[in-house]
């Protein structure tokens, strides 16, 4: 923890006044030279903070204090010495609500070195909640860290909140920007604290937290959390850490640069990367320059909860040169010695950038941060600019179905009512329990009542922002001007100033790092990389509601396990794939080729060997057929064409809907498949059912095996 004394900036409506008795004074300082050592202090501005949160309430209401703070600044002393101070006098219990389970297993053990007792409700110890809210009631707990998600549990509301909501000492919003939607990180279920603000007794003092916070999410957190909110915000430069951009990098080459430069990187580090494939398929890069041993590993919210624990407890004690992670390792992560932290790929928000590189360099004088740009990242900047929009019209769709429902209606059963795909039900309800129009019960989903419309004006001014957020994020690739500059100005920083270290001040790279990747280097990695082809396992269920039929799928109109040679952005196909699609003779002979490969090790491995090779496409392209075609003329096999019917699939919708379009436009197979193994060559699907489709009609022709071969698996 920092103890430097750094000037506090109040951007407040009001100002903290008074003075810590002795008695308090001494509570707090017993908790801070706990966690940082006999010697340590409260600083002034985080006095200030404790101090304003130990103060009277302004007649009803509670102290309000928002404290807007550069990552290690020791935003985590102001909670627990306000909690020391709160329970000294006799209050109640403070109640956390933390984003990431790393950060709640980080708390409950920073709490603990001070001296205060701690416990957590979460996803990963259901087993230990009995007994953690059995101590909170009896008043055992000094602090309870629950998720966001939690508190929209109604039964968690009932037996907790309720009880909690005239005895809780302080109630702590951990990266309070997700409290707005004007926010990079926006969460739904973080806008029930406000429910929670409503139903405590109003004098229950609030304290919010966050790094990354602009002006307006400034504003708009304050305003949620009352009129009165004292706003602490200080300067939010980082010195130790030297910014480093390459641009114009190709997938595969950034692939091979983290590979060839991980060893130079100083210490230990984190590198970042958009998805949880690109998080294995990286690690897969790394082990095939450096040797199946070296010390890298895959993290991602797909892991179970043991698993993070020990890739995180591992970084922390420099065992592994590295995480390559996905954004799930990042707030509330500590480890003061980070050495560098790289990004495969950049995020859409230069706020959510500097959210991540703040993991590096808390301890250190010197922390190396690079971004690795490339072609792509602009399409996925804008898909996040309008994800988390909500659609009117499947909106009121849903608001329809739990309108014409006389009991409340779980999300599957919306998910076959409306036609929509399950994850976005799952994000429309909490928008709409947001704003108050749906309720969440033990039995279901249910409307209130309360009419929904759509603010249009709100929410186009949103999607502005994040425009500009990319606009900046680009301007910070082409290196317009210094780098922290940039970062710390889009937070609204009045003191941002050129920080002298970056690769923009510096008209140079960090030392001794270069632009440069090796041709053994990327040959190495593509050829790891395309070496194993994924398995594709086969549907089980059918999907019923519009679909109809619903129920296990027999094995005598099942597919066999596939094969897929290329998933989803994979940077080691990207290249060829577009060159193959394009006619491209020589990137066709060469995807044919591994085709060929892939197929002599699936039946080496035990896979039926097919007697005849049909083509599926389901795109506009004629690679599956021509693929087919070179599997065919190899391995001196018949076949044809599976034909389908003209007509696009449906996007964005439930399973059952897509599945009812494949089979009304998949036809008859060719007669000769009576009696035969099938090899069906696939050009591209996300889902799956077109696959699953083709391989029934197969079989009920006759087909004695369907093994799928999938080109593309898109997402």
């Amino acid at each position: 923890m920092a103890l430097s004394v750094r000037a506090v900036r109040l951007g407040s409506m009001t100002s903290a006044t008074g003075t810590l008795t002795a008695a308090q004074r001494q509570a707090a300082d017993r908790v801070i030279t706990s966690l940082a050592g006999p010697d340590a202090a409260l600083r002034e501005d985080q006095l200030r903070a404790v101090t304003a949160l130990a103060g009277p309430a302004e007649g009803a209401v509670g102290p309000r204090v928002l404290v807007v703070q550069a990552t290690g600044w020791g935003k985590s002393a102001v909670y627990w010495s306000a909690t020391a101070v709160i329970r000294a006098g006799g209050g109640g219990p403070t109640l956390i609500v933390s984003p990431l389970l790393s950060l709640m297993r980080d708390q409950v053990a920073a709490a603990e070195r001070g001296g205060l007792s701690a416990a957590t409700l979460n996803s990963s110890n259901f087993g230990e909640w009995s007994e953690v809210e059995t101590q909170l009631l009896a008043g055992d707990l000094d602090v309870l860290l629950v998720s966001p998600e939690r508190l929209a549990n109604p039964g968690f509301g009932r037996r907790v909140l309720d009880a909690l909501a005239g005895n809780l000492g302080l109630l702590v919003i951990d990266e309070a920007h997700a409290v707005s939607d004007w926010g990079h990180d926006f969460r739904p279920d973080y806008r029930r604290v406000a429910d929670v603000l409503r139903t405590l007794n109003p004098g229950t003092p609030v304290l919010a937290t966050t790094a990354t916070a602009n002006q307006r999410v400034t504003d708009d957190v304050a305003a949620q959390l009352g009129d009165q909110t004292l706003v602490l915000r200080g300067s939010l430069a980082r010195k130790s850490l030297h910014l480093n951009v390459i641009d114009g990098m190709s997938p595969i080459a950034r692939y091979g640069w983290v590979a060839q430069h991980i060893d130079t990187l100083p210490g230990s580090g984190i590198v970042y990367v958009l998805t949880v494939a690109d998080a294995d398929r990286l690690v897969t890069a790394i082990k095939a320059v450096h040797g199946p041993e070296y010390p890298v590993a895959a993290y991602s919210g797909k892991l179970d909860g043991d698993r993070r624990h020990q890739l995180e407890d591992a970084l922390l004690r420099n065992e592994v040169k590295a995480l390559v992670a996905t954004s799930a390792l990042g707030m509330g992560y500590d480890k003061p010695d980070l050495g560098f932290v790289v990004h495969v790929g950049s995020p859409p928000s230069p706020v959510s950038y500097y959210q991540q590189v703040g993991r590096a360099g808390r301890a250190l004088d010197d922390a190396v941060v690079m971004l690795l740009a490339s072609r792509t990242d602009d399409r996925i900047w804008d898909h996040f600019a309008t994800a988390t929009i909500p659609e009117p019209t499947r909106m009121h769709g849903i608001l329809d179905a739990l309108g014409e429902s006389d009991e409340p209606m779980s999300v599957p059963a919306l998910e076959a009512v409306t036609g929509y795909r399950r994850t976005r039900v799952e994000l429309m309800l909490k928008q709409l329990a947001v704003d108050g129009a749906v309720d969440r019960t033990t039995d279901g989903w249910r409307t209130t009542g309360e009419p929904w419309e759509f603010d249009a004006p709100h929410y186009d001014g949103i999607i502005a922002v994040r425009r500009r957020e990319a606009d900046i994020m680009r301007a910070y690739i082409t290196g317009d001007d210094c780098l922290m500059r940039l970062l710390i100005a889009s937070l609204d920083d009045p003191e941002a100033t050129a920080c002298g270290r970056c690769s923009v001040c510096r008209g140079e790279l960090t030392s001794p790092l270069t632009a440069d990747v090796a041709t053994e280097t990327l040959r190495a990695v593509t050829g790891a990389l395309r070496s194993s082809a994924l398995e594709l396992e086969p549907r089980k269920m059918w999907p019923g509601g519009a679909f109809g039929t619903r129920g296990r799928i027999s094995a005598d109109l099942a597919a066999e396990p596939g094969r897929v040679l290329a998933h989803a952005d994979a940077p080691e196909w990207a290249d060829l794939l577009a060159a193959a699609r394009s006619g491209d003779e020589a990137a066709l002979a060469e995807l044919g080729d591994v085709a060929v490969a892939t197929l002599s090790s699936w039946v080496r491995q035990g896979g039926i060997r097919p007697d005849l090779i049909l083509s599926l496409r389901l795109t506009g392209t004629t690679l599956a057929e021509k693929i087919a075609a070179h599997l065919r003329e190899v391995g001196r096999r018949g076949g044809g064409v599976m034909p389908v019917g003209p007509g696009d699939p449906p996007t964005d919708t439930a399973g059952a809907v897509e599945a009812a379009h494949w089979r009304d436009r998949i036809g008859e197979p060719p007669p000769e498949v009576t009696g035969r193994a099938v090899l069906l060559v696939v050009d591209a699907t996300s889902s799956g059912w077109a696959i699953t489709l083709a391989a029934a009609a197969l079989r009920r022709a006759g087909a004695s095996a369907v093994s799928p071969l999938l080109i593309h698996r898109t997402v």
